[in-house]
């Protein structure tokens, strides 16, 4: 906190709330005796990932490198190269980092993605120990794959949107609600939920037909209608005020793009531009 620059007043009180501080464990079978709390910081404290961050940021001081080679959040790290080798010398100086001050890398959640990945590209190691390979990885609740494709990322977007139309169906389904309403809590919830992170997702015209056709069925069930009563599609929509999803896509998609064309150019989202400039 002193590197960080807070004052002083500041640190002592966090000192104080610190020291000689004692927690009790509760589960199902009862309540444990208090112990005394020597390492980490407190649990459900509104404080912890205030301090956690900055922690962190002065911890990878000495070893971050600029925004899309490496990306932080909370203790998530992850570490973009070119190479196999650079990505075992980041690793290294991270481990070395964090364990020089009583942290630790976890062997067992660190996995590595290769992209355009050659014959004979080899292992990534870290002392030694060799790293689990995978195809894909969740990151900031978006999956990424290995072949630049998004087939996991829809299904997933798809599976969200049920999940969000299950928690409200007992809205979408009562009848007593005029399809008006029922529309908006739709678009409020289920559709948030199906769109998430898609904005900067290059979908193909059948991915947004999946996720068409999902939530056309979510909102015949929210109507109480089926196929066997031959309503079309377009009156299904405007009964319930929603419009068609790939418009809403797009419409999400020149949103952020105008949010990146209004960043000074040296902000690090122009790096991921066509034409970046420097």
């Amino acid at each position: 906190m002193r590197k960080s620059r807070i004052a002083e007043k500041y640190v002592r009180v966090v000192q104080d709330m610190y020291e000689r501080s004692r927690t009790v464990v509760r589960c199902a079978v009862g309540q444990t005796e208090e112990f005394n709390v020597e390492v980490g910081l407190h649990q459900g404290s509104a404080l912890s990932p205030f301090l956690f961050a900055i922690v962190m940021d002065q911890l990878s001081e000495e070893v971050r490198q600029e925004s899309l080679w490496t990306m932080m959040f909370a203790d998530d790290i992850v570490i973009c190269s070119e190479s196999r080798e650079q990505v075992e010398e980041s690793l290294e100086r991270w481990r070395f980092a964090l364990e020089r001050r009583g942290m630790k890398v976890s062997r067992s959640k660190t996995e590595y993605m290769c992209v355009n990945e050659r014959e004979g590209s080899g292992t990534v190691r870290l002392q030694g120990e060799e790293v689990k390979k995978v195809q894909e990885f969740k990151y900031l609740g978006s999956t990424v794959q290995s072949n630049g494709e998004c087939e996991k990322e829809v299904k997933k977007r798809v599976q969200a949107g049920w999940n969000g139309w299950r928690k409200v169906s007992g809205v979408l389904c009562d009848r007593k609600i005029s399809a008006r309403i029922k529309g908006k809590v739709y678009r409020t919830v289920v559709r948030a939920a199906m769109l998430y992170g898609l904005e900067t997702v290059s979908l193909r015209k059948r991915q947004e037909s999946e996720l068409e056709v999902a939530e056309l069925k979510m909102m015949r069930f929210s109507l109480g209608v089926t196929r066997l009563d031959r309503i079309r599609n377009e009156y299904i929509r405007g009964t319930a005020h929603v419009g068609h999803l790939g418009d809403k896509v797009r419409e999400t998609r020149l949103r952020w793009f105008g949010h990146v064309q209004r960043r000074e150019t040296t902000h690090n989202t122009l790096s991921l531009a066509l034409n970046p400039i420097g």
